[in-house]
C-alpha cells in the first residue's frame, strides 16, 4: 500500500459547535478530551482513505500535515445592558478555554494552527426570537394614551390614575411579566469572526498549487470554501468533504469528490445527506 499525502483542515468554530453532538460529554468537556477526539477525527480520515488498520500506529505516515482554524477570542471590555455590569471578554471562561485549547495543539506533531481574530462590528443586539415579541408590545401604548395629558404641554398629570377594562390591564400585566422574564442571554455583543475563511481558501491553494498533498478533507459546514475547492479539483487535488452529519446544501456537492464524516453518526442525525455520508469517499484505497 502506498503512501498518500492527505492534508485535513478544520474549521475549528464549526467542530466545537457540532463535536457535543457526536461524542458523550465527558469526552469533550476538557482541552484534553476535545484534543484526543481531533485526533481520532484525524486517523479515522486516515483509515476511510487509505485502508490502514485500526491499531496501526503508523498512520500518520500518510498525513502531510494537519490545519486548525480558529479566531483568538475577543478581549475588549463592555457594559451589559441588562445586568447592569460590566464585562471583560479577556478574562471570560469562553476566552481561557479557547487559548488553553491553542496551547495544547500547537504541541501536537504535524498540525499548523491558523488564528483569525474576533473583532467587535457593532453594539449589543437582541435575540431573533424575541424580536416580534418586543415590537408586538407595541400595541400596549395605546392603553396608556388614557392616562391623559395636560393641555399644550405633553405632559402626564401628576398623580396619574390609569383606568382600564379588564382586557387591558391582563395584557399589561402581560408585558410586566414577559419583561421581567427577559434574562442576560437574550442580548448578546456583535462580535465577527475575521481571516479564518481567507486562510482556509489560501492554505487550500498553497497545498494544490505546490503539490504537496493529492487529498484535502475539509472539515466545515458552509459554502465558503468553494472557489479554493473548485481550484483544488481542477488542478487534481481529491476535496473531501466532513460536514460531522450536518446537512448540506445540494449545490456543494457538485464541487466535492467525496462526502465522509470522521465520527460514527449521531443516532438523532435526520439529515437528507445521511445515506451518502454513510459511504466511503471517492477514491478510497
Amino acid at each position: 500500500m502506498s503512501d498518500r499525502r492527505i492534508a485535513v483542515l478544520v474549521d475549528g468554530s464549526f467542530f466545537l459547535k457540532r463535536l457535543p453532538k457526536l461524542v458523550a460529554p465527558t469526552r469533550c468537556d476538557s482541552t484534553e478530551g476535545i484534543v484526543r477526539c481531533l485526533r481520532q477525527l484525524f486517523r479515522n480520515h486516515v483509515k476511510f482513505l487509505t485502508g490502514v488498520a485500526d491499531d496501526d500506529q503508523r498512520w500518520h505516515r500518510h498525513i502531510y500535515r494537519n490545519f486548525y482554524y480558529d479566531a483568538v477570542p475577543y478581549d475588549g471590555k463592555a457594559h451589559h445592558p441588562i445586568e447592569n455590569r460590566p464585562l471583560d471578554f479577556a478574562k471570560s471562561d469562553v476566552a481561557r478555554a479557547r487559548h488553553d485549547l491553542f496551547r495544547h495543539l500547537r504541541k501536537q506533531p504535524k498540525l499548523a494552527l491558523r488564528l483569525g481574530k474576533v473583532t467587535k462590528d457593532g453594539d449589543w443586539t437582541i435575540n431573533s426570537s424575541l424580536t416580534k415579541k418586543i415590537l408586538r408590545t407595541r400595541i400596549h401604548v395605546d392603553h396608556l394614551e388614557s392616562l391623559g395629558s395636560k393641555a399644550g404641554s405633553g405632559e402626564l398629570p401628576r398623580p396619574a390614575t390609569l383606568l382600564l377594562p379588564a382586557d387591558a390591564a391582563e395584557e399589561l400585566r402581560e408585558l410586566r411579566d414577559f419583561w421581567k422574564g427577559v434574562s442576560s442571554g437574550a442580548v448578546a455583543l456583535n462580535l465577527r469572526q475575521k481571516g479564518v475563511d481567507m486562510r482556509i481558501g489560501l492554505d487550500i491553494s498553497t497545498l494544490t498549487l505546490k503539490r504537496q498533498v493529492d487529498t484535502i478533507v475539509l472539515v466545515a459546514g458552509d459554502s465558503d470554501f468553494v472557489p479554493a475547492a473548485k481550484l483544488a479539483r481542477r488542478e487534481g487535488v481529491q476535496i473531501v468533504l466532513d460536514p460531522l452529519w450536518q446537512s448540506i446544501n445540494d449545490d456543494l456537492f457538485e464541487h466535492i469528490d467525496g462526502l465522509q464524516s470522521g465520527f460514527p453518526r449521531p443516532s438523532n442525525s435526520t439529515g437528507p445527506d445521511a445515506t451518502e455520508q454513510s459511504s466511503p469517499p471517492v477514491g478510497q484505497a
